[in-house]
């Protein structure tokens, strides 16, 4: 069993699980709805990155019981539809509207910066610092960052956020830490960290335009 059919399991299926809580509860209100195309719709794209441009950190073999174990973890994430579907509450159309356009703007981060790394790690190695990089060395976890902050706000709960803080320590935090140890290898990572925020863009600073080189993955 690889990681990514852990994850690809999870993602597919969640459309169904937002489904089977309508049902449940009797629930077709506006925020399951909106809750259900929101997630639904990523979920679908992200079976449909891993077919155009996968990540090779998913690649990797594990055992059944660490699948089962890491699926049962990421399912956390099934809290907020639960908590949305369950409690019957109703968001209002601001906060609707906000966690809509936090959504779309996470998702273009998300997608757009994965397929920048592949495709440019694809026919030239070494480290990108233009584009999507250039002031941010990890865009794809910020955009997924912000996608699960938009289902939270659906939720109208705290525990969601406390669920995604879990998984940003647990799991992207040591990632993000991880590939900037790997490109220190590079001579040039000094002086791209320097200009680049972990996480955040860093807005103010000398540009990189013109600089041509990227995000390489962390040795397995």
């Amino acid at each position: 069993m690889k990681i990514k059919h852990v994850i690809n399991l999870h993602k597919g299926t969640t459309a169904l699980f937002v489904v089977a809580l309508m049902v449940a509860y009797q629930n077709f209100g506006l925020g399951p709805w909106v809750y259900l195309a929101l997630h639904g719709t990523y979920g679908l794209l992200w079976l449909l990155k891993d077919r155009l441009y996968p990540d090779k950190q998913w690649e990797q073999t594990i055992p059944l019981a660490t699948g089962i174990f890491g699926f049962g973890f990421i399912s956390l994430y099934w809290v907020a539809p639960f908590l949305l579907v369950s409690r019957g509450v109703e968001p209002p159309l601001p906060l609707v509207a906000g966690a809509i356009a936090l959504n779309i703007l996470g998702v273009f981060l998300h997608y757009a910066s994965d397929a920048q790394k592949y495709f440019t790690l694809k026919y030239q190695s070494g480290l990108i610092t233009e584009g999507l990089f250039a002031r941010c060395r990890n865009t794809n976890y910020l955009g997924e960052i912000l996608i699960y902050l938009s289902f939270a706000l659906l939720a109208m709960h705290w525990l969601p956020f406390a669920i995604l803080g879990l998984v940003a320590a647990v799991l992207f935090v040591p990632n993000m830490r991880k590939k900037d140890q790997s490109l220190s290898r590079y001579p040039e990572f000094a002086d791209y960290k320097a200009r680049s925020g972990l996480l955040l863009p860093k807005l103010f600073g000398e540009s990189v335009a013109s600089s041509k080189t990227t995000v390489a993955e962390p040795p397995s």
